[in-house]
């Protein structure tokens, strides 16, 4: 088959010429290679789940010469901590509220959203929420040269809703996500994954660039402990004390033998936008699907995503406490 019938057979099939099929792909390609300038940054936290969160969002405070910090977006969860999603999202918003006030960073409160009330009741159905809309608004102010990086460290139901409300928005984000588990682990059974599957699969496959930063096997390596915290962070500033009072009441809970750590995991999600230290290692790969089973779903013909597969964990803390204790 020459090449002018097989452009007419994809003309019929409404199919893109393989050349648009091209660029389009160079174009995610090209926003998945870390940025060398500051950038526009949102975050969708489940912020008052456990306590890499706060950690997280008084880091990506703490880097304004990197990172604009544009909105931040409370997300939904539900386990001890939550009895339902709506519960969850409540709380995170409170949370979100209340590290931005210890931070001294009270004029961001105006740009703090309530996030979707419940999960997705299936792929196809978004949740609306002030946050998908903001995410809508926002995104697409941004040109798709410059686009928005959207720090999703919670079940990612808010980014779906406004994938699945706008699709054109994929083209105008960076989504960078800690969730799931190496992709050489048994299963990929993780709270943000598997909260919301059904939004999880909406995200990966949307083709919008896609950055992944599992937890176990690659993020969990994050860990601290009560001594180290109370070394380089108690009496620094009011937002330490708090961020240690938390680690010790809430982390503690999940520990029952004499010695013990607990990692920070979300903190990689800003530790990935900073190119001024050995952070992380990463690749290009298929991005796979979370199955509903909790497993990955491989198919070498996806688009590529940007998977970090090694964090440098002294580099990462040195730098989040040296930063926050300022």
């Amino acid at each position: 088959m020459d090449f002018k019938t097989l452009f007419e057979l994809m003309k019929k099939a409404n199919m893109p010429p393989q050349a648009d099929i091209c660029a389009d792909e160079a174009a995610r390609l090209k926003k998945l290679q870390k940025p060398a300038k500051p950038v526009d940054v949102v975050m969708d936290t489940d912020a008052c789940n456990e306590v890499d969160d706060q950690f997280a969002i008084a880091y990506a405070l703490k880097r304004a010469d990197r990172l604009h910090l544009q909105a931040l977006y409370a997300a939904p969860f539900c386990h001890m901590h939550a009895e339902t999603a709506q519960k969850g999202m409540e709380r995170s918003y409170d949370e979100i509220l209340k590290v931005l006030t210890l931070a001294d960073k009270a004029a961001l409160k105006d740009r703090v959203y309530r996030g979707s009330c419940q999960f997705l009741p299936d792929e196809n159905t978004p949740v609306r929420s002030p946050a998908a809309e903001d995410l809508i608004a926002r995104g697409m102010a941004h040109d798709p040269e410059n686009p928005l990086y959207v720090l999703a460290i919670g079940a990612i139901t808010n980014v779906a809703s406004a994938l699945l409300l706008e699709p054109r928005l994929k083209d105008h984000l960076v989504v960078i996500w800690h969730g799931g588990t190496a992709l050489d682990w048994p299963a990929c059974i993780s709270f943000n994954a598997c909260q919301d599957i059904a939004a999880t699969r909406v995200v990966m496959g949307s083709g919008v660039p896609f950055v992944m930063q599992p937890g176990a096997g690659v993020a969990y390596s994050l860990t601290t402990s009560v001594q180290e915290l109370e070394y380089w962070l108690q009496g620094k500033n009011p937002l330490c004390d708090y961020l240690v009072k938390i680690y010790k009441e809430v982390a503690g809970q999940w520990h029952k033998t004499p010695v013990w750590s607990h990692p920070l995991v979300d903190v990689a999600a800003v530790s990935w936008l900073l190119d001024d230290a050995p952070y992380m290692n990463d690749r290009l790969v298929p991005t796979p699907l979370i199955s509903y089973t909790g497993h990955y779903e491989f198919d070498p013909r996806r688009p590529l995503m940007r998977y970090v597969y090694f964090m440098n964990r002294d580099a990462i803390l040195s730098d989040l406490f040296t930063r926050i204790s300022q």
